[in-house]
C-alpha cells in the first residue's frame, strides 16, 4: 500500500505537467495580452511604451520560452508576481483569499453531507412512497433553477424587502468596533445566503447519486438473505447496504476537495466576497496570466489528490477492495 502510494505521487508529476502546459497555451491563445487592459483606455500610450510594457512582462518571448521561465519558477514554489498595478506576489494574494474560501465551501459541503446523504437513503428505502414523490421533486426544483437568478431573488427578498441579511460582502463597516461575539454574529450572518445557495446547488446531484446507489444494493442477493433471516429493516439498511452504497459517493467527495479551495465564481462574485473564486474571476478579466496559473495549478494538484484520496476511501470503506 505504501508502494502504491508513493507510485501514485510520482505519476502525478508528468500530469501536473501536462494540465499546465495546456492550460498555459490556451490562456495565450486568448484573444487580448495584459497590457491591453493598462494601455486601451490611456490614449496617451504610444506604440513604444506597448512594446515596453511587453518586454517588462516578458510577453515580447515565445510562449514556449514563457512557460519554461514560469516552470522553472514553478520548481521553486514560485508562481511570480501578478500583472496587475500593484505587483504584489501571487502566492500572497491567494493565501489573503484562502481562508474565506475553505470556510465557505467547508461549512455548505458539510450542509450538503448532513442532508444529501440522509435524503437518499429514506427515498431508496421508502420507494415510490409520497415520501419518495415529494423529495424526488424538490430536489429537481432545486437542480433545475438557475443559482444565480435564485441568488437575487434571496438578495432581493432577504436584503431588501426584510432586511434580515446583508447581501454583498465578508465583514459589516463597524466589524472592527464589534465585541468578539459581534463579530462572529456579523461574519455569521454574511455567510447564510451564501452557504445556503451553494448547499442547494448541490443537494439535488448528491441526494440522487445516494438514493440510486442505495436502489442498486438493496437488491442484492445478500441483502435478501440478511432479510430473510429476520433482521429488521433498519440492521439491513444501516449495517449491511449502506457502506457499500456509499462506495460511489466516495470518488464525489473525493472530486469535491478542489472546490473547497478553487471556490465558487458565481458566488463570490454576486455577493462580493473576497474569495478565491472572485479572484479568479478578476485574474480572467484583467488577463492576469501568473494568478490564473498559480490558482489553475493548485487547483490541478487538489483534483489528483483528489482522486488519490478516493482510491484510498475505496480501501477502507470496502475490505474487499486492496491495492498493490
Amino acid at each position: 500500500m505504501i508502494i502504491y502510494f508513493i507510485k501514485r505521487l510520482f505519476e502525478m508529476i508528468p500530469t501536473i505537467i501536462g494540465i499546465t502546459l495546456i492550460s498555459f497555451f490556451i490562456i495565450h491563445l486568448a484573444p487580448g495580452k495584459p497590457t491591453d487592459v493598462l494601455t486601451e483606455l490611456n490614449p496617451k500610450i504610444t506604440p513604444e511604451a506597448r512594446d515596453k510594457l511587453e518586454k517588462y512582462y516578458g510577453l515580447d518571448k515565445p510562449v514556449y520560452v514563457q512557460y519554461g521561465i514560469w516552470i522553472k519558477r514553478l520548481a521553486k514554489l514560485d508562481f511570480g508576481d501578478s500583472f496587475s498595478t500593484d505587483k504584489r506576489p501571487v502566492w500572497d494574494k491567494i493565501k489573503e483569499r484562502l481562508p474565506i474560501t475553505i470556510l465557505i465551501n467547508s461549512l455548505s459541503f458539510v450542509l450538503i453531507l448532513v442532508i444529501a446523504v440522509p435524503i437518499g437513503i429514506s427515498s431508496a428505502a421508502h420507494q415510490y412512497s409520497l415520501y419518495d414523490k415529494v423529495t424526488t421533486i424538490a430536489v429537481f426544483i432545486g437542480f433545475a433553477i438557475p443559482t444565480f437568478w435564485f441568488a437575487l431573488l434571496l438578495m432581493i427578498l432577504f436584503g431588501v424587502h426584510l432586511d434580515w441579511l446583508p447581501i454583498s460582502g465578508f465583514k459589516s463597516m463597524n466589524y472592527d468596533t464589534l465585541t468578539t461575539s459581534g463579530k462572529m454574529w456579523d461574519i455569521s450572518r454574511h455567510l447564510i445566503l451564501p452557504v445556503f445557495l451553494e448547499a442547494f446547488g448541490g443537494l439535488a446531484g448528491l441526494s440522487r447519486y445516494m438514493r440510486s446507489n442505495m436502489l442498486e444494493v438493496i437488491r442484492a442477493d445478500y441483502i435478501t438473505t440478511a432479510r430473510a433471516k429476520g433482521l429488521s429493516e433498519r440492521v439491513v439498511i444501516y449495517k449491511h447496504a449502506l457502506r457499500n452504497a456509499l462506495l460511489p459517493v466516495i470518488t464525489i467527495l473525493g472530486l469535491a476537495i478542489p472546490g473547497l479551495i478553487g471556490g465558487s465564481v458565481i458566488f463570490e462574485t454576486v455577493f462580493a466576497i473576497p474569495g478565491m473564486g472572485q479572484l479568479f474571476f478578476m485574474s480572467v478579466m484583467t488577463r492576469d496570466y501568473p494568478l490564473i496559473m498559480g490558482i489553475l495549478t493548485i487547483g490541478a494538484v487538489l483534483t489528483l489528490v483528489g482522486n488519490l484520496l478516493s482510491d484510498i476511501g475505496y480501501a477502507v470503506a470496502d475490505p474487499r477492495i486492496r491495492v498493490r
